[in-house]
């Protein structure tokens, strides 16, 4: 998004935990700007250390004005099932993935409602509003962005400030490609059933779901038909698909168990 934004000839400010990740992504985004004066600014950050996290936001508010538009999309995952999963990490994907969100919603939209426009985009996943197995930490704290993102859109209408929610499905990301190194064999077969989309596509649906100011942004066909299954026809014909899509990666995992097996030994903190 932010190489889409640099060749629309926007000024960016990206935010991340790693100095040296920043470093690679102000010089890829470097390369998609049209003018010699666009800036792009990193701020090295953690979302969940909100103590230090607001005032560095504030702060680059004062120096480089106030945002059009805000992407929250700092997030962390572990695949693993409810009783693998230890309070400690529950209470660290929590505080990324949602928490983190609202720190930055926190630093920003005074100034948006001060000035009376703004753009808000929460990304959440597939795995926030249909609930999947190997996800209870990760796909709870994504509801939770549905919930916070629901109530906001109400809370900001006639403010000129607009809010998105994004529902992106697997998209071919580095935070992916350490998810498939420790899913238990049953999520991985479930999520072999999908092919991955491109962050480019994810992207693309992104910023035209900005551009028409629509509230719900599903990338990819099959992200589509789920969200009109579960919000238009109500969840009656979800679970049994649900169902079957689990029954189904069972049946695989027990034809195929050296297929799907892998050391299952996590790190928490597969980042996205």
């Amino acid at each position: 998004m932010a190489k889409a934004f640099a060749q629309q000839g926007s000024n960016l400010v990206i935010v991340g935990r790693n100095q040296e990740k920043l470093n690679q992504a102000v010089n890829e985004i470097s390369k998609k700007c049209i003018s010699t004066s666009q800036t792009i600014n990193p701020i090295q950050a953690d979302v969940s250390q909100y103590e230090v996290y607001i005032p560095l936001l504030e702060q680059a508010i004062e120096s480089f004005g106030v945002p059009d538009i805000v992407v929250n999309s700092a997030g962390i995952t572990k695949p693993a099932f409810f009783n693998d999963i230890s309070m400690e990490e529950f209470e660290k994907i929590a505080r990324v993935n949602y928490l983190g969100t609202v720190a930055t919603i926190k630093a920003v939209l005074p100034h948006m409602l001060k000035r009376k426009s703004g753009y808000i985009v929460n990304i959440s996943s597939v795995a926030g509003f249909i609930g999947t197995p190997g996800y209870t930490a990760y796909g709870a704290s994504k509801f939770a962005i549905k919930g916070l993102s629901d109530a906001l859109r109400l809370e900001l209408k006639n403010t000129g400030v607009n809010i998105s929610i994004v529902y992106p499905p697997d998209t071919e990301t580095p935070m992916l490609e350490e998810e498939n190194k420790i899913k238990p064999p049953v999520v991985k077969a479930i999520s072999e059933a999908a092919a991955p989309v491109s962050p480019e596509e994810v992207a693309k649906a992104i910023i035209q779901g900005i551009g028409k100011k629509r509230y719900v942004i599903t990338p990819g066909k099959d992200t589509a038909l789920l969200h009109f299954l579960a919000g238009f026809l109500g969840w009656g014909p979800v679970y049994p698909i649900m169902d079957w899509t689990l029954r189904d990666a069972e049946r695989k995992v027990a034809s195929n168990p050296a297929k799907y097996s892998h050391d299952n030994v996590s790190n928490p903190d597969q980042s996205g």
